[in-house]
């Protein structure tokens, strides 16, 4: 088992490759086919009518009857129809776009890009399959040029499934009821560990985008920050293709990297396809609360062309926004040298009637929330959140801690070498696309695994190692729900991340045991692996319009009467020379939907919003510790300025007294 382990991370390593966003610049061009596309599911018996029949290589309408479906968008929500809502199986997307003739030309690529769709997906252009992609939260692409037809309607077909088996991320069990006299011929059930609804469908935009012919293909960044904030470097290095020359050395090409300011002012530039630019006085990146100049980003402009040739044409230009920042850990967790504590909440990318589809208006009203609340950070529980969220983490200063998908994992049929392939390449496509993001500050490859079975331990090591690997800038971590006396993989994650919901799930209703319990359990935790902990789930549920006093369980009093005992411990364990306590995530920002159960009421209610985003009286009690945190950064931050002036002015004092 273990050489086999080996054997295939050495396959995998060769194989992770960023993919950009696309962006629109003097070289390229974006085309976005969001709106109604044309839908049908596959309602055979084997889900595979779809494969016999070949419905790709016809209109979608000549195979039965079709509807409107939005995309970007769940299908489980649009309609009044059950079978659509709870559908498992083979979902059949189509619609039609213009490729206009002046991409076609001889130093033009066009590229077709699905932001993501859930789970698995086969992609055909005009009858031809262009490619597929299992996981359903990252990107996928390929070049299309060859495929399309120009100055001509051109027809695309997406297949979609969303079964889960349990080797998938997230995992799932599909249970066959065959033989059984009292359910329906045929008849099977999707059942999975986790807990929020297993929507499905094309989640995030699709887009054609234009490249030359030679482009740049990744962009790797990251800098470091003398210990007095008075320099910066910038290391980058580019990654450039060219489909006329395959296998040409980056020595034939003209790389020029200008980093400019936000005013676009050029700071420094150089050329290579690998280097570091030195930036002087630089404006870090800080997250709300550290700064008063809060995510701050520079603009990385990239030109890359053939030496030798002049066209325009054939230069691609690429414009990243990047941040200047470090992340460290010893005692505790620091953002350019400085502690920074946690303050935030779990979340779910989870709306009415859109589901998890992408969209701008429940996006910004979010951010909103968020600052509203005062919170500085957020988990992407539990899978990668839409590229256009971690852009707009960057520019709003909230912390991010991204996680892959990998939440269910309760057997020890998910550690197995076939998962955990598929788990190195979930972790390299996460990787790779968000390592650029200052907001990233951790990653997490798993939510509550069962990490105190013996497989875990050497596989969370390769997982985590692998992170790391692909980025040396940031710390790795699970989130742990096992005990600090059973598990076995905590010892190699770089800060400890715990589940533990006191006075819900343990000893629900006494919250009069919440400081004793809670202090011993983090305690335990920091003592056993001496790395800092965040608390990152803990809550309670509360139906919004419930109430009671004295507080019952489900009413929202209820919850304000666990915020504050866990308030209380949180401020006992956050301060002190070695404090056990690096940040607290409340479960959740807002209600979501779950799969339909006795133990979920209309789905989970421990948001401190509901789903349509109205704040319950708890979003009110944690916004006044939030904010009273932040202000108390805040004002830290402005006594070591203060001390730092005494101590520069003292400098220059005796400086004149020795001079005279």
């Amino acid at each position: 088992m273990y050489c086999l382990i080996l054997a295939i991370v050495c396959v995998i390593i060769h194989s992770a490759n960023g993919i950009l966003y696309p962006m629109e610049s003097e070289s390229r061009q974006v085309k976005d086919l969001s709106g109604r596309w044309r839908f049908r599911t596959d309602n055979s018996s084997g889900r595979d009518t779809g494969f016999h029949e070949r419905w790709w290589e016809r209109q979608l309408a000549e195979t039965g009857r079709v509807i409107d479906m939005p995309v970007p968008a769940s299908y489980n929500d649009i309609t009044q129809d059950k079978s659509i809502r709870d559908f498992v199986g083979w979902a059949w997307y189509e619609t039609s776009f213009f490729a206009p003739n002046a991409w076609d030309n001889e130093v033009t690529n066009v590229w077709l890009r699905v932001g993501s769709a859930h789970y698995y997906a086969m992609v055909w252009l005009n009858g031809e399959q262009v490619m597929e992609h299992e996981g359903g939260h990252l990107p996928f692409e390929c070049d299309v040029t060859m495929s399309l037809n120009f100055g001509a309607t051109n027809r695309l077909t997406i297949a979609v499934n969303n079964t889960l088996t349990p080797n998938t991320l997230p995992p799932g069990e599909i249970n066959h009821y065959n033989g059984k006299d009292e359910y329906p011929a045929g008849y099977f059930t999707q059942e999975y560990q986790f807990d929020f609804f297993n929507y499905a469908g094309i989640h995030r935009p699709v887009k054609l985008y234009t490249t030359p012919r030679l482009r740049i293909g990744e962009i790797v960044t990251n800098s470091d920050v003398t210990a007095d904030h008075a320099s910066a470097t910038v290391h980058y290095e580019v990654t450039v293709t060219d489909s006329a020359r395959r296998g040409q050395e980056m020595a034939s090409y003209n790389i020029t990297v200008v980093l400019e300011d936000s005013t676009g002012a050029i700071i420094n530039k150089t050329s290579g396809g690998s280097g570091s630019i030195t930036v002087a006085q630089p404006m870090l990146w800080w997250p709300v609360g550290m700064h008063d100049q809060v995510g701050y980003l520079y603009t990385m402009v990239v030109y890359a062309g053939r030496l030798g040739v002049s066209a325009p044409i054939t230069t691609d230009v690429y414009r990243l926004k990047i941040g200047i920042r470090t992340v460290t850990v010893d005692q505790t967790l620091k953002i350019n040298g400085r502690p920074f504590y946690v303050i935030g909440v779990g979340k779910h990318e989870d709306w009415d009637v859109r589901g998890k589809g992408f969209d701008w208006s429940m996006v910004v009203k979010d951010f909103n929330l968020l600052d509203w609340l005062g919170a500085n950070a957020f988990r992407t529980s539990h899978y990668p959140y839409a590229e256009e969220i971690m852009q707009m983490c960057d520019e709003r200063g909230i912390v991010v801690i991204d996680e892959c998908p990998a939440v269910g994992m309760r057997s020890a049929n998910n550690f197995v070498n076939k998962t955990l392939t598929h788990h190195l390449n979930v972790i390299g496509e996460l990787v790779t696309r968000d390592r650029n993001h200052p907001s990233v500050i951790m990653w997490s490859v798993a939510n509550e695994p069962s990490s105190q079975l013996p497989p875990a331990a050497q596989y969370f090591k390769t997982v985590l190692d692998r992170a790391r690997e692909l980025d040396p800038t940031r710390p790795a971590t699970f989130v742990c729900n096992a005990g600090y006396d059973s598990d076995l993989a905590t010892p190699y994650v770089d800060v400890v991340c715990v589940n533990k919901y006191e006075g819900w799930y343990n000893d629900p209703g006494h919250v009069e045991v919440i400081q004793k319990r809670l202090s011993y359990f983090l305690t335990q935790w920091h003592e056993k692996r001496s790395k800092p902990v965040i608390h990152m789930e803990w809550g309670a549920g509360a139906i919004a319009g419930f109430h009671s006093d004295p507080s019952l369980m489900y009413t929202e009093e209820y919850l304000c009467d666990v915020m504050r005992e866990h308030f209380a411990t949180f401020d006992s364990l956050r301060t002190g020379s070695n404090p056990v306590l690096a940040g607290e995530m409340i479960w959740n920002f807002a209600d979501f939907a779950t799969a339909q159960a006795t133990t979920r009421a209309y789905g989970n209610r421990k948001g401190i919003f509901t789903r349509q985003r109205q704040p319950k009286s708890p979003a009110f009690v944690i916004r006044d510790r939030y904010r009273a945190l932040r202000n108390q950064s805040v004002a830290e931050r402005q006594t070591e300025l203060e001390l730092i002036g005494e101590h520069w002015w003292r400098e220059v004092r005796e400086s004149w007294d020795r001079s005279l």
